[in-house]
């Protein structure tokens, strides 16, 4: 009970030798908010961008694996080539991965992409987006299915008995085609196509995939059903660009495979990558040219999951630098205190104080001020993680951040070790201080 009101009375004192010399005091732990501060909102910002990073991966599916059309690079070289660039997967290929993957595989995503000039019926705008044949499986594979905005995705009834003209648009793809107005039942032509197709829906906002080669901008595509991309608009789509002019023929520039996901994770990783084995011999087998490219997202999610690991080690030790430069600044300001405050040193010893009581009173002084460090460290850390996302949200600009409370305890309590840290060596050198030769000091 004694030691506990010893503890109080001295608390009490170093709050008020603090308050005493505010400036000196702020000074001393600006090193620990900064550090304190730095820690919570590094981490925030920096688990957020991994986050989403990490989301956009988990989109195209952790079971799926993505095979592409890619141009091979002697096509775009050759001085001797034709007018029209023939590459890519074919229907072929699909047929081969839906009959020997059947028990591995459980569904199958076929799509075609090309770029193309949208513009209304009614109107004179133009828009460069992307036009996508896919089926009413897009949905499910891109979880789509909490993105419609207004009106409804393609549906099976969109394909059979007759592909009807109807799309889906992208929510860049709304505003600009039909800025304050509502794109249902709208008409959508593409440019140097004579068909025209009738929007039936639009979707929300949604976040570019950066995992890629490419970053692929989803929110200016319009999405069409396969069959009518075929029966429609053809197999060979035209592509202008300034001081050049060309063709491509390519059947489908996407297939993604759903591999089967029952069992254990690694039963369900050595099914995805075996099967990504099959299509990549497959496909080695019947493509003269390398004209195709594989992507596994679990692949991709295992390394990024890494990269954050190793990210989060890299923020906390340059966050914890700064808390060690707070801690020498503690350090420099306690020794600087017991230099000054040697007479009153003496005293107390004069008068009974033992060499402990000494010790106890420094090195509580140097933990109070660090602990007020690090609780107004965290009070700035916390707004910082919240204010700055809000202000770049202004200027239409988005900062991720992901607060995580270990972060904070971590923080936190690395500030008040700082001061027991280098807060023990100043108290004991006053302790440790001639009562008599203190008593002489001026």
């Amino acid at each position: 009970m004694i030691f506990l009101t010893k503890i109080r009375r001295t608390i009490s004192m170093a709050i008020r030798n603090l308050w005493l010399h505010k400036l000196r005091s702020f000074l001393s732990v600006l090193g620990i908010i900064i550090g304190t501060a730095a820690v919570i909102s590094l981490m925030a910002f920096g688990e957020g961008s991994m986050q989403d990073a990490l989301e956009d991966i988990k989109k195209q599916g952790l079971t799926n694996v993505i095979v592409t059309s890619v141009k091979p690079p002697e096509e775009a070289t050759s001085q001797r080539r034709s007018f029209v660039a023939n590459y890519g997967l074919t229907d072929d290929d699909h047929r081969r991965f839906v009959e020997t993957l059947k028990n591995l595989v459980t569904a199958t995503l076929p799509m075609r992409v090309f770029p193309a000039e949208l513009r209304p019926v009614t109107d004179s705008r133009l828009y460069n987006g992307r036009v996508v044949g896919t089926t009413p499986r897009h949905a499910i594979v891109y979880k789509l299915e909490n993105m419609i905005a207004a009106g409804r995705f393609l549906t099976e009834q969109d394909e059979e008995p007759i592909p009807r003209n109807v799309c889906v648009i992208g929510s860049e793809l709304a505003a600009e085609l039909f800025p304050g107005e509502d794109p249902i039942n709208k008409t959508i032509r593409i440019s140097g196509k004579d068909r025209a197709f009738v929007v039936v829906g639009v979707l929300k906002d949604r976040m570019p995939n950066t995992s890629g080669a490419e970053i692929e901008k989803y929110n200016g595509d319009m999405y069409i059903p396969l069959k009518a991309c075929r029966s429609l608009l053809g197999e060979i789509s035209f592509i202008r660009a300034t001081g050049a002019r060309g063709a491509e023929k390519v059947q489908l520039s996407q297939v993604v495979l759903t591999v089967d996901d029952s069992g254990d994770t690694d039963a369900v990783r050595d099914r995805v990558r075996g099967v990504a084995d099959i299509v990549r011999a497959q496909l080695s087998a019947t493509h003269p040219k390398k004209d195709w490219d594989i992507r596994i997202p679990l692949d991709r999610l295992e390394e990024a999951e890494r990269t954050r690991d190793r990210y989060r080690i890299l923020l906390a030790f340059i966050a914890g630098i700064s808390l060690l430069v707070g801690g020498i600044g503690i350090m420099n300001i306690m020794l600087a205190t017991v230099t000054e405050r040697t007479r009153e040193i003496g005293i107390r010893r004069a008068l009974g104080a033992k060499r402990s009581d000494i010790t106890l009173q420094f090195l509580l002084e140097a933990v109070v001020q660090t602990t007020l460090g690090g609780v107004i460290g965290v009070l700035v850390g916390l707004s910082m993680v919240f204010l700055v996302p809000y202000v770049a949200s202004q200027f239409n600009y988005r900062v991720p951040a992901a607060i995580h409370n270990w972060s904070i305890i971590l923080a936190f309590s690395v500030a008040v070790a700082v001061g027991v840290l280098f807060g023990w060596y100043p108290a004991r050198r006053a302790a440790c201080l001639d009562p008599i030769e203190a008593l002489r000091h001026e």
